[in-house]
Parts: structure tokens; C-alpha cells; sequence
């Protein structure tokens, strides 16, 4: 970690002299000699970073050393951002000076001093240049899991077990236990076995939850009663979440795997288990995976349901660790690496941990010299409990390039067995300084090539952190007690909603950079204030749903400050203050229900690059103005329009030019003049791939008939998909810019517009149309085809064939319906009658919530493309697919048709596999 802080450090350094602002500081006497001699000093210490740090393993003195290095490189880097900052806020006129800072560069030089001095006492070598970066560039790919070999046998017996016919003498609920050390392979085992397709079309529901320490009760309800019914709903009390746990199983046989089990208490899992044994099938089973055997006895598990994973076998070891080292070599590649390869397996000690980290360590090296550095380094002769597994991790970390260490060092701040997503955790990075941008590439590309290429070394076990790093509220403040004033990062977990108040020692760690806060500690508005006040270094401060109800409003003094998460709280608005903060990145306030507006000043934010104000009431709406400043977002969720001169301009959107992904605009009020809409300029934003319209509620709303509008807004030509909510206007002419769309979403919308001309959609679903009640040649744009030269209707010519038939929905593969409560008929016109074909390349098509729909097209049940049908709360539709209904020869060539009705799962097998609804 010293040696990217260092660098960083340099960084800093660098960007502020080539700011040229020595006339900013020339008053201040010395300055340019502090300047040099700082950065002379991190240069000398960069030189000798790489032996240090393999030598700190086993000296205990350079340990030392390297810690007092890390600590003054944070500390010279906050001095650095504060003096950065100090200068862009002085060319903005904002009344700062950078002279504030120079003393403070001076007393951290002098300890810089101590340290290089210290550092001439301990003879380290020299660094040979920058660490070789792979040969070729890392990608995305990871090996798939299900191909790794060395437990083919024990899968064999798990799945076994699993599946076989229950007996009278065995327990209603039988529980099978995977038993192992750290890095044995109890996880990835069970994962294989998991997504076997033997066990998943065995059991009906199939749930996965880890539960590691501590053994929380409440939790664990919640994980499987999400995993259930996909949804863990308000519910806090164990008795709740049981009783609805055993209303969910009732009739089912399933599945349940607990994973990394420590707990040794047989009273916290009776409760839980006493529970899931009522009501379900004869079957079902459990799947636990623990370090322990007493856990296992303690489980319920008898001597024959317990499976003790040995060490690989030579063999095994090999195959494996060649499996990943050998990937993308060739023959001659492979000859010249096995010899040393082999030596190097022979040092995993039949650990598949080991095995595979090593052999994705040496996935992405060719030469023998660089393979032989791997099996002679020094880390081997360390000794200490694991040191197996320890050496091999280690080897994989320090052959990071430096830029990459810190990003995943920072992943120890989550708990173990935390879950985050790919983009969330890129952002934190982002607000670490550990991603730097450059004139060809940003930031969040930067984050996302580190991200794959520590999963293709096998860095993230399955996209999830595994160390044990939490601080816990509540009962551990013992714990939070025993951590070191100095700490840098920090997670506070509250096991339980509203058990405990926040600790009131987390504000004694004044040198905080990230404080991230899971779970809804009861006295988080009291302490907030007082929070900040401590907190002055922070860079990432994550609140989400801890109840907050209003941001203080000294939050505008954390100059620091770049990523700020408070989703899923009651605040009403955000303080003018917050716009103080120069440096913020992301400004997460999704899904807070009570927000009415943004400060009147975001645009004063001009290094803001993600926000989320986004909330799923189609009804609710912020009030968003000033976002002419914001030239540097790249990530917009949803941008609210009044559509009236004082309140929120459409127009606001033009200098927005650097947004990618997917924008929804939410219009309140109706909009009349395209000229207005033009000024949006969606056309400049390049990155865009998605846009979504929602127009608001219902209630008190004039219709809409001006297709202008539509016309008007001319997204980039990158544009593939396309959702609109809530447009109560009658669609009769299809903007032009719509042809090239390959996805389009219909939700709570009058009518079907002529969707079949378009020649490249391949994804069309449709929704909530209540107004609905046929659906006929208008939606296949056949009638304007027909040759009425006074139609409306207008895409384009209807895709022809060479033979001049006319195509309707040429390319489209995914058709969906949902909740159409109204629709009874659904008119056809012959797969292909004569001049006309429609839908030649379908794929699914999926019903859902249709009561009233009394038969499919003649083209549907005459298409040879069709794989899969699927059809879940339509009665009638389902009467006739039984088999024997009058709907059946029509479509028992469909390899599979799945129904779905009073909450039960039916699968009709045909040609092909059977695979059930969820």
C-alpha cells in the first residue's frame, strides 16, 4: 500500500506544479525549496519501495518503517488535496488561498526527513524500473467454474445425496455438511453443486446464504425469505419473517445452502430450523459448508451426511493449477513452462486455492525466467499457520502493478461474504485517488480494467469480497475500542434495525478517509452533526437507509469529500452548503421519497460525474435546476422536467455532453413546444445507449397528441433502447430516430404503436396497458404497408425480402406481455400469407397477468422458431396448453411451454429439456 501512496503523493505533486501556480505561493519565502525537497524525498523512498516491501515479512523494523511511511504519505496526500484545492477555488474567486497550506508541507517535511534517514540504515536494494506489465492486456474473461477439474468425484457424491429418494428412517429435513480448512474448496464445491442441472430442476426452490460470523438469526430469515419470494419486504421480527418463511415452502421440496458456517450454539439454529421443517416436502434438504466438525454435529448432521474435503491429490493439484497457468499458451509455450510449472503445483501443497491463484498469477506470464522467479521467491520460507496458502496470495498481490494494490486492499473495509456491485465499488475507488484519469481514457474505464484483471487472477472469490474486516455497532464497540486511532477506512454493521445507537468512539477517528455505515443505527441524526465536525479528512461517506432526515449543513466543510451515499433515507432537501464541496464525484440520494429539490447551486459542483436522484413513484418529482455547471457527469439517472419556464427547463440537459448509459427523462406537466425540447441536445451525447420517458401520474393530466415532441428529442445514433412510461397520448406517427432501436419497453401507454416496421428490434416488452383490449395489424404496421397513401403511420419502408415479401418484426427474438388485464383478443394474419411473414426469428415469447386473452395468433402457433413459451396467471390461455387442449397441436413443437397459475409451477416437457418458471 506505501508504495502506491507514494505514488500518489507524486502525482499530487506533479499536478500542481503543472498548474504553474508558483505565482500563487511566491509570497510565502521557501515555498519552491519545500517543494523540491519534497518531492526529492518521495522520489528516494520510491526508488527502495519494491525490497521493502518483501523484506517487511520478515524484519519487523522495516514493518515499522513502512507503517510510519503510510502514515505520512495519507497525511501529506490530505495537505496536497487541501492545497489543490485551494488553488482551483482561487482561480474561481472563491475566497481561498493556497498559502493556508504551505506550513503544513513543512512540518510534514521534517518527518519525511526521520524517514529517510531511517531509511539509509536498513541497506535496501535499489528498484530495477517500473513492475513489467502482462504481456498482453488483461481482459474480462474468467475461466467458467463448472470446468474446473478436481472435484468431479465429490460432486458426484454431494449431488447424490441431494437428490436421492427419501427414506422412513431419515429426518424430514436432511442436512448434508461439507467439512474443510480454509482454501480447501467447500465453497466453489458447493457453488458446482448448486448449479448442477440434476439438483436444480430436483428441487423447487433453491435458496444460497452466507452466513459466516456472527450466526444472526434475523438475517438469515431475511436472505432466504428473499430468496424465496425475491423480496426480504418491512419485515424485522424473527417470529414474522418465520411465519412467512413456512406460508412460502408450504407444498415445496427445496434447497437451502448456509455457507461458511462457524456458529457452535445449537440453540440459535433449532429456532430456524424447526421452522423450515414444517410444511415442505419430503426432499429437501440442507447444505451447510464449515471449517468445523462440531458445527457440522451441532447442524444435525449424521457421520454419513458429513463429507470431509481432503487436499488435491498430485494429480488433481496439477490439473488444476495447468487449467488456469496454461490458458491461452500454446504447445511449444507449454513444453517449455511444465517442468518448472510442476514444481511450482507441487508448493500449493494440494491446496485448489492455492492452485488457482497461482496458476492465474502465471496465466499472464510466457517466459521460464519469470515462472522460476515465482517458485524461488523468498515468501515460501515464511512460517506461519496457512503460510500454504499465504505465500501464493501473497506472490499474486505483489505481482499487482502499484496502481492496482490499493484497490484491492481497499475491499478489506467490507465485511465477509459482502456483496457489491462492479460499478459502486469502482466509484469508491475513484474517491481514494486510487484511479487517475488521462487525455484517452477516464477514470471509470481505468476502474473497470483493474476490476476484471483482479478477477481473471482469481483475486475476488466469485465477485465477492472474502476478509474479515467489519467494525460492528452495538455490542462490538468493545471492538471498535481496540482499533487504532489512525484507521483510514471503516464499515459499522448493525446486525439489527434499530438495536443499536451509533458509537459514539467512531468519532475519535479523526483520520477517517471512508466511513461506511450498513444497517439503521437509532441515533444517526443526533450524531451526524458532530460526525462531520471530527471527521475533516473524510473522501467517502456511505449512509444509506439509517434513517437520516436532514443533511447538516457543515457537511460543506469536508473539502475532502468526493463520494457522499445517502439513498434510501427521509430527507427533504439537501443543504446550499453541499455545494461547497469542490471535489464531489457521486452524489447518491436515490430512492429518498421525501426529496423535493437540489440546492438551487449544483452546478457549483463542476467535478461531479455521478448522480442518482432516481425514486420508482411515478408520481414523485425534484425539483432540479442549475445544471449548466455540471459539464462533467457521466452518470444521470433521471433528470425531472415542469416543462414551464420557472421551475425545470429541458433545457438544462445541453451541456451534459460526456452522459453514457441509460438517462430517463420524467416529465411533470405537459411539454408543447419541440423547439424547447430541442434544446436538450440529446444528439451531442454520444455515450447515451438508453432513454426512458416518463410522463406523470395519471390524475388530473390533459392528453398529449403532439407527436412533435417525440420527433423533437433525436437521441445519439448510439441510442438501442427505449422505455416509455405513462404516455397518454395515441402514437400514430413512430419518430424517425427510432428505427435503429433494439429494445423498446411499453408500460401504462394508450396504444400499440406500428412497431413491426422496425427493422432491427429484437426485444419488445409491453405492459399495463389497460386501454388495450385488441391487438391486431396496426401493431405490425401491415395496414400502412397495404398501400394507404393517406396514412399517418410513417417509419420507413417495411423491411422486404428479395422476393418482395413484406417482414413484420423481421429480427425480433423476445416478446413479452404483462399485466394487460383488459386484452381479449389478439389478432393473426398467417405466419406467411402470401406477400406477408411475421416474426421469422422469435425466440420467447412470455404471458404474464393476460386474464381475459382468449388465443394466440395463427403466426405464433405457426412459427418453427419459437423455443420457449411461457404463460403465468392467464387461465384460459393456460386451459388450452395443457396437454389435450385445443391449443396444444398447435405448439407441441415448442421445445418448452412453462404455466403458471395459483401460485403453482407447471413445466410441460417436450422435445426438448424442461426448465421451470421463477
Amino acid at each position: 500500500m506505501a508504495d502506491a501512496l507514494v505514488s500518489v503523493v507524486l502525482e499530487q505533486l506533479s499536478s500542481i506544479i503543472a498548474q504553474k501556480v508558483q505565482k500563487e505561493v511566491g509570497l510565502v519565502a521557501g515555498v519552491k525549496n519545500e517543494v523540491q525537497k519534497l518531492e526529492s524525498n518521495f522520489q528516494a523512498i520510491q526508488a527502495v519501495l519494491a525490497d521493502a516491501e518483501q523484506r517487511q515479512l520478515k524484519e519487523e523494523s522495516i514493518k515499522h518503517w513502512m507503517g510510519q511511511l503510510k502514515d505520512v504519505s495519507y497525511d501529506m496526500d490530505d495537505v496536497l488535496d487541501e492545497w489543490s484545492t485551494a488553488i482551483a477555488k482561487s482561480q474561481m474567486k472563491v475566497n481561498e488561498h493556497p498559502r493556508k497550506t504551505i506550513k503544513k508541507i513543512q512540518t510534514l517535511n521534517g518527518r519525511i526527513d526521520g524517514i529517510v534517514s531511517e531509511k539509509n540504515t536498513f541497506d535496501f536494494k535499489l528498484s530495477e524500473g517500473e513492475i513489467k506489465l502482462p504481456e498482453h492486456k488483461i481482459t474480462a474473461s474468467v475461466i467458467d467454474a463448472t470446468e474446473i477439474k478436481g472435484r468431479e468425484t465429490d460432486k458426484g457424491t454431494i449431488v447424490k445425496m441431494l437428490v436421492s429418494e427419501s427414506s422412513d428412517q431419515e429426518p424430514a429435513l436432511r442436512t448434508i455438511s461439507l467439512v474443510g480448512m480454509g482454501g480447501i474448496g467447500k465453497t466453489t464445491l458447493a457453488q458446482l453443486v448448486y448449479n448442477d442441472h440434476e439438483v436444480e430442476t430436483h428441487f423447487g426452490k433453491r435458496i444460497w446464504v452466507c452466513v459466516s460470523e456472527p450466526f444472526d438469526e434475523i438475517r438469515i430469515a431475511k436472505a432466504i425469505h428473499e430468496g424465496l419470494i425475491g423480496s426480504a419486504q418491512n419485515l424485522n421480527t424473527l417470529q414474522t419473517l418465520l411465519e412467512k418463511i413456512q406460508e412460502s415452502i408450504s407444498g415445496k421440496r427445496f434447497l437451502l445452502v448456509l455457507d461458511d458456517v462457524w456458529n457452535e450454539d445449537s440453540t440459535k439454529w433449532e429456532q430456524l430450523k424447526n421452522s423450515l421443517k414444517r410444511g415442505c416436502l419430503p426432499g429437501s434438504r440442507f447444505l451447510v459448508t464449515t471449517r468445523k466438525r462440531k458445527v457440522a454435529d451441532i447442524m444435525g448432521c449424521s457421520s454419513t451426511d458429513i463429507l470431509e474435503l481432503g487436499l488435491l491429490s498430485p494429480d488433481e493439484c496439477w490439473s488444476l493449477f495447468s487449467q488456469f497457468a496454461f490458458f491461452e499458451k500454446n504447445s511449444r509455450e507449454r513444453e517449455n513452462l511444465e517442468e518448472t510449472g510442476r514444481k511450482i503445483a507441487e508448493r500449493c501443497k494440494g491446496l485448489p486455492l492455492a492452485a488457482k491463484t497461482l496458476g492465474s498469477l502465471l496465466r499472464f506470464k510466457r517466459s521460464r525466467a519469470d515462472w522460476e522467479n515465482v517458485l524461488n521467491n523468498h515468501v515460501w520460507e515464511i512460517e506461519e499457520a496457512e503460510s500454504n496458502l499465504l505465500a501464493p496470495l501473497w506472490l499474486s498481490y505483489r505481482d499487482l502493478p502499484p496502481k492496482m494494490r490499493p484497490c484491492f486492499l481497499y475491499c478489506a473495509v467490507f465485511p465477509k461474504d459482502y456483496i457489491f456491485r462492479r460499478d459502486a465499488l469502482i466509484e469508491l475507488w475513484m474517491a481514494q485517488g486510487f484511479l487517475r484519469e488521462t487525455q484517452n481514457q477516464e477514470m471509470e474505464v481505468t476502474g473497470g480494467e483493474c476490476f476484471d484483471a483482479l478477477a481473471a487472477r482469481s483475486l475476488f472469490q466469485d465477485f465477492e469480497k472474502d476478509e474479515d474486516d467489519e467494525i460492528d455497532g452495538g455490542p462490538a464497540e468493545s471492538k471498535i475500542d481496540s482499533i487504532s486511532r489512525d484507521a483510514r477506512h471503516s464499515m459499522v454493521v448493525f446486525r439489527n434495525d434499530d438495536a443499536y445507537s451509533f458509537p459514539a468512539t467512531i468519532h475519535s477517528f479523526k483520520k477517517l478517509r471512508s466511513l461506511i455505515v450498513d444497517g439503521y443505527p437509532s441515533s444517526m441524526n443526533a450524531a451526524l452533526p458532530n460526525l462531520i465536525d471530527n471527521l475533516s479528512c473524510l473522501r467517502t461517506l456511505k449512509l444509506s437507509n439509517c434513517g437520516i432526515k436532514e443533511v447538516p449543513s457543515n457537511i460543506g466543510k469536508l473539502i475532502h469529500l468526493r463520494h457522499v451515499d445517502l439513498s434510501w433515507n427521509e430527507i427533504k432537501e439537501l443543504p446550499e452548503e453541499m455545494c461547497e464541496v469542490y471535489n464531489m464525484q457521486t452524489l447518491d440520494v436515490s430512492d429518498c421519497s421525501e426529496v423535493l429539490k437540489l440546492p438551487d447551486n449544483i452546478g457549483k459542483l463542476i467535478k461531479l460525474r455521478h448522480l442518482r436522484v432516481g425514486y420508482g413513484d411515478d408520481s414523485s418529482f425534484v425539483k432540479m435546476r442549475g445544471f449548466e455547471g455540471l459539464g462533467c457527469l457521466r452518470e444521470l439517472d433521471v433528470f425531472h422536467v415542469t416543462g414551464s419556464g420557472e421551475g425545470c427547463n429541458i433545457g438544462g440537459l445541453k451541456n451534459l455532453n460526456h452522459l453514457r448509459g441509460s438517462l430517463m427523462i420524467k416529465w411533470l406537466g405537459d411539454v408543447k413546444d419541440p423547439d424547447e425540447v430541442k434544446k436538450a441536445e440529446l444528439k451531442s451525447k454520444k455515450n447515451l445507449t438508453g432513454l426512458g420517458l416518463m410522463y406523470g401520474s395519471r390524475r388530473g393530466r390533459r392528453v398529449i397528441r403532439d407527436d412533435e415532441i417525440l420527433e423533437a428529442l433525436e437521441p445519439p445514433p448510439n441510442i438501442d433502447s427505449l422505455w416509455i412510461n405513462n404516455y397518454q397520448g395515441i402514437i400514430q406517427v413512430l419518430p424517425s430516430w427510432i428505427n435503429k432501436l433494439r429494445v423498446i419497453r411499453l408500460h401504462r401507454c394508450e396504444n400499440l404503436p406500428p412497431l413491426g416496421k422496425m427493422p432491427f428490434l429484437e426485444d419488445l416488452f409491453v405492459s399495463w396497458m389497460e386501454s388495450v383490449r385488441k391487438v391486431g395489424s396496426e401493431f405490425l404496421g401491415m395496414e400502412a404497408a397495404a398501400g394507404d397513401d393517406d396514412s399517418d403511420i410513417s417509419i420507413g419502408e417495411m423491411t422486404a425480402s428479395p422476393s418482395n415479401t413484406i417482414i413484420a418484426f423481421p429480427r425480433l427474438k423476445t416478446l413479452s406481455f404483462g399485466q394487460m388485464r383488459e386484452w381479449e383478443e389478439w389478432e393473426g394474419e398467417g405466419r406467411r400469407n402470401e406477400d406477408k411473414t411475421i416474426m421469422p426469428s422469435l425466440r420467447s415469447l412470455r404471458i404474464r397477468h393476460c386474464p381475459k386473452l382468449k388465443a394466440l395468433p395463427d403466426y405464433i402457433y405457426q412459427s418453427t422458431t419459437l423455443e420457449e413459451l411461457r404463460i403465468v396467471f392467464s387461465p384460459i390461455l393456460e386451459e388450452q396448453f395443457k396437454e389435450g387442449g385445443k391449443g396444444w397441436p398447435n405448439t407441441s413443437h415448442t421445445p418448452n411451454i412453462t404455466f403458471q397459475h395459483n401460485n403453482m409451477e407447471n413445466t410441460a416437457r417436450m422435445d426438448g429439456d424442461v426448465n421451470a418458471f421463477n
